[in-house]
């Protein structure tokens, strides 16, 4: 990056401190992995409100995906990370290291 170029613009959807932890956390898993909500949300320490909320905008973007279904007679919702959502997380922690990067200053 030099002067002339501009600083990397930063994906809003998964710039929310919330929403780039469940990405971060989606994205250890591997390509058709599903991670129960409750073990997001116990793993993340956020409410089921809160992080229903979070993973809605994440939905409405095409970066997750959410699977409503049964273990016997109990409904459990599985969530993943989309293709999208981890080119996604892979362009923004690209310019976060742009970004980090620029701020360094000359050495």
């Amino acid at each position: 990056m030099t002067a002339d170029s501009p600083l990397p613009d930063l994906d809003p959807v998964i710039h929310a401190q919330a929403r780039l932890r469940v990405v971060a956390a989606l994205n250890v898993l591997g390509d058709g992995d599903e991670m129960a909500f409750n073990a997001l949300k116990d793993l993340l320490g956020m409410t089921a409100g809160n992080l229903s909320v979070h993973l809605t905008k994440l939905e409405d973007a095409g970066y997750v995906r959410i699977n409503k279904t049964h273990r016997g007679r109990t409904p459990v919702t599985y969530t993943a990370l989309t293709k999208r959502g981890r080119l996604a997380f892979d362009e923004y922690t690209k310019a976060i290291r742009a970004l980090l990067d620029s701020a360094g200053g000359v050495q």
